[in-house]
């Protein structure tokens, strides 16, 4: 009876970290497409200046990490120093930046499907730099990942998405999104050098050390001058409280998020959460699609498919090959 009460209770926490999950990045998608398409106010103003959402979230994010810690944290010792993400921060400012500023140039199912390909620079990078052999099934995965992303965006996109769009642009649009991920793979690289450096590193304090270096160095790009663009992202929220209030849904959605990531890979591990943030995904873009009119053909719903076949199957592969380290380790 007590195994099965423990067997129920984790099966409950798994679905509290799905809906979790998936409630705070699906609706920060939609609030994320709504900023950067909708026209505000009686005088039908967009809001241009995607790259503030960035400032928004790490403020948001860095008091919700310190209060977590403040609440959470059991040892304030032992964890990597603030300053010693500065480098990471860097990074990680330029690239979530040029990911959102592709939504003023390609649609955001668009946008979630390029941003899935993380695989395809991390697979390069380790074939042509570091000579890394992969399997043929790793291969498999990235050809049906890169053929769905390349097949969407050379297939013709309706003329109702395009009208949405700041300033169509296809080529420039996805040239962002992948240079994103190229920042991405530095970001997650360092982060993983300083928690090797430092074991006693937690999530919060992560998060609290890229937070902080994410708000000063976009305060400094946003507030530096006279004229920067934070000062007429401010003055467009004073104009048009309903894009202030989308803005700041928009960062506290992120910051829960994050807390249910943390709870889910504690839990259940680094593959669950993976699995459920793929599957996250591809919901976003079936919701983009019937709520935020986005229709898209059946020659794009194929590659949607494939791509998501492609992750689907390298989720499958990192879990057979768990399987058998795990039957290596058990005695004889």
């Amino acid at each position: 009876m007590e195994a099965h009460g423990a067997g129920l209770r984790r099966v409950l926490v798994l679905i509290f970290c799905v809906t979790g999950i998936w409630s705070a990045y699906i609706y920060q998608g939609v609030l994320q497409e709504t900023v950067s398409t909708k026209r505000f106010g009686a005088d039908k103003k967009r809001f241009e200046h995607l790259a503030f959402l960035n400032l928004a979230q790490n403020v948001v994010c860095l008091v919700w990490s310190f209060i977590m810690i403040k609440l959470w944290s059991r040892s304030s010792s032992g964890g990597a120093p603030w300053w010693s993400y500065w480098s990471a921060g860097i990074t990680n400012t330029i690239g979530p930046a040029m990911g959102i500023e592709a939504l003023k140039y390609i649609s955001y199912p668009a946008q979630v499907l390029a941003k899935s390909s993380k695989m395809i620079p991390v697979m390069l990078m380790g074939t042509l730099v570091y000579g890394i052999r992969y399997t043929i099934p790793e291969y498999l995965c990235t050809l049906l990942v890169a053929g769905g992303v390349s097949s969407f965006a050379l297939l013709k996109t309706s003329s109702k998405t395009i009208s949405k769009l700041a300033r169509p642009n296809a080529p420039l649009g996805y040239g962002l999104c992948f240079l994103n991920l190229a920042f991405d793979g530095f970001t997650n690289a360092t982060q993983d050098s300083i928690t090797a450096r430092h074991p006693k590193t937690s999530a919060w304090d992560i998060m609290l050390g890229m937070n902080l270096w994410g708000t000063i160095y976009n305060m400094v790009y946003m507030f530096g001058w006279p004229h920067g663009i934070g000062f007429e992202a401010v003055q467009f929220c004073k104009q048009h409280p309903e894009a202030a209030w989308d803005i700041f849904l928009f960062c506290l959605c992120g910051a829960v998020g994050q807390n249910f990531i943390f709870l889910t890979i504690s839990r259940f591990g680094s593959l669950t959460n993976t699995t459920i943030t793929t599957t996250r995904k591809f919901v976003s873009i079936v919701v983009s699609s019937l709520l935020s009119g986005n229709p898209l053909s059946a020659k794009q719903w194929g590659s949607v498919f494939m791509v998501f076949s492609g992750l689907s199957y390298q989720i499958y592969l990192k879990w057979r090959k768990m399987q058998k380290l795990q039957k290596k380790r058990k005695p004889m």
